[in-house]
């Protein structure tokens, strides 16, 4: 049971009680089960950081056994600032709660702030529009983002708002148990139409830029099917068992598939660039349509789907001749 006392300059202060359901328990364990909203590893830092206490006395062992009838003090700093800006930065939402965001991305929005992206980011974007609503990734004010997409891919994609959203996703993710697949624009006709490509993958050993099937890389495979049959290119479906950096473009290049507009992989004919420049398609033709997964604080299932952008759309109806 966890009861809120009081709140100091800025730090709320927590009793969470030991019941007989998790007598003997690890503290750390024992704290998630009573404080469902926060993380193992975020308790775990905590304890660490002297802010449980028992009787008055700081309790800094994670491993030690917590007693029925012991009430722990659990004091909460509020989440430190993210020092990446808020960017009103308009977002499609799929799907929204207190614990988790589904954003249809469009091409050409990064993820993720880095080195010659610091602003203009999703993450910017998700400040702004989460703002006051983030409970704290580890302690920090940010979203969970658990997973990403490249920039010139578009498509659905998940962040978590709060802790415990965040294990429960990443757990999803690590288990390869989250049903994402992708819709591709591919070079030429599969055969057969459908198939497996499992392949592991690494960086490149001759471009570090660049993502390769390495012996020794990391489990990598990819499950694609036709959609439709198109002039000298195809409509797939690739539904990932795992989730490597460039894994769909890698392993569709791999067989002869890459896909159109791919500036890394792509091994575009002369008629199809002619194609791409009218359009003005200058990216690959890869867009996240499907998103399934258990919400990872009720347990609910859920399911989106998102229709590809016009661009891709354009560049399909081009080629269904």
């Amino acid at each position: 049971m966890a009861t809120s006392l009081r709140h100091g300059p800025g730090v709320s202060i927590v009793e969470a009680s030991i019941t007989p359901a998790t007598d003997g328990w690890r503290l750390d364990r024992a704290l998630a089960e009573v404080l469902p909203d926060m993380s193992r590893e975020r308790l775990k830092a905590l304890i660490a950081a002297g802010q449980v206490t028992l009787n008055g006395r700081e309790w800094r062992d994670s491993a030690k056994k917590a007693a029925t009838g012991q009430v722990f003090a659990v004091a909460i700093p509020p989440p430190t600032p993210l020092h990446n800006e808020a960017q009103d930065i308009p977002l499609v939402v799929a799907y929204e709660d207190d614990d988790l965001i589904v954003i249809d991305k469009p091409a050409g929005l990064v993820v993720h702030p880095a080195a010659g992206n610091f602003d203009g980011t999703l993450v910017n974007a998700l400040l702004h529009h989460c703002a006051g609503n983030l409970s704290g990734i580890g302690g920090v004010e940010r979203p969970g983002i658990v997973h990403r997409i490249d920039k010139d891919t578009s498509g659905l994609m998940i962040a978590a708002k709060t802790d415990r959203a965040h294990e429960g996703l990443a757990k999803q993710f690590h288990d390869h148990s989250i049903d994402r697949r992708y819709k591709a624009i591919v070079g030429g006709i599969p055969r057969p139409p459908s198939g497996t490509v499992n392949a592991p993958l690494a960086r490149s050993p001759q471009n570090r830029k660049k993502i390769a099937i390495v012996e020794g890389g990391k489990r990598a495979v990819t499950h694609f099917s036709t959609i439709k049959a198109l002039h000298k290119a195809t409509l797939i479906e690739c539904r990932l068992e795992t989730g490597r950096t460039h894994q769909v473009r890698v392993h569709m290049a791999s067989i002869g598939h890459a896909l159109l507009g791919d500036p890394v992989y792509g091994r575009t004919n002369q008629a199809q660039k002619s194609l791409l420049e009218t359009l003005g398609f200058r990216r690959q033709a890869l867009h996240a349509a499907y998103l399934g997964f258990i919400h990872p604080v009720n347990s609910i299932a859920l399911a989106f789907e998102s229709e590809m952008p016009a661009d891709m759309q354009e560049l399909f109806t081009q080629l269904d001749v």
